[in-house]
């Protein structure tokens, strides 16, 4: 597989257009409408926000790194289920056949391989929903405050299952916003997930890229 390298040093990103094959996207959408419908979430529903982050107080989701649960939109609670869903996480690739053939297929791997990954490890899978008409908003934020390393090696593979652009929830990155300092972390401290602010430095005013 050949990548601009160059590119994604700079950037801290690269678009691989039509890097998966439309079966596998339809494979997983199919799978997690399957998910759904064997999902009874019961009369406690998870909200996740990244506003708040109030879904860090939530054992459910506490305990949800090596296992699959739902977490549903902000003010959709009472939305039927599929309406209502924020994302599916955070083991898909371990748990499910459908997402653990796709999460570990050769392409992907043949990826990893190319932008120098010398030990790969698949730690987290989520399945995200951009609901018509609902949703809180999804602020600038760094993968490695969450999924933290010394040094910062986090690299999220992010696939567009339906046409994506900035009407209907496509993602956004900042050029070369991989540079900056690490702004917070998000860790567990005496039995309770907090976020530490590490660095207050403003967002830079740079262009924004949306992943079409």
């Amino acid at each position: 597989m050949k990548l601009d390298l160059a590119a994604y040093d700079r950037d801290g990103f690269l678009v691989l257009k039509d890097f998966l094959l439309a079966a596998d996207c339809d494979a997983l959408q199919a799978r997690a409408a399957e998910l759904i419908a064997a999902f009874d979430p019961g009369p406690a529903r998870t909200v996740f926000s990244t506003r708040d982050q109030g879904h860090a107080r939530d054992r459910y989701f506490r305990e949800s790194g090596d296992t699959i649960r739902f977490f549903f939109e902000e003010e959709a609670t009472d939305q039927p289920v599929p309406l209502a869903l924020n994302k599916i996480g955070h083991a898909l690739h371990d748990l499910d056949p459908v997402f653990d053939r796709v999460s570990r297929s050769p392409k992907i791997a043949g990826l990893a391989d190319a932008l120098g990954f010398a030990r790969p490890l698949l730690l987290q899978s989520m399945y995200l929903f951009k609901q018509p008409h609902i949703g809180g908003e999804v602020g600038w934020h760094q993968d490695a405050t969450y999924l933290n390393t010394r040094p910062s090696t986090v690299t999220g593979f992010w696939i567009a299952l339906d046409d994506a652009d900035r009407d209907n929830g496509c993602l956004m990155a900042l050029p070369g916003g991989h540079r900056g300092p690490l702004r917070q972390r998000f860790h567990l401290a005496g039995g309770a997930l907090m976020t530490d602010t590490l660095d207050a430095t403003p967002w830079p005013n740079l262009p924004l890229r949306g992943f079409a």
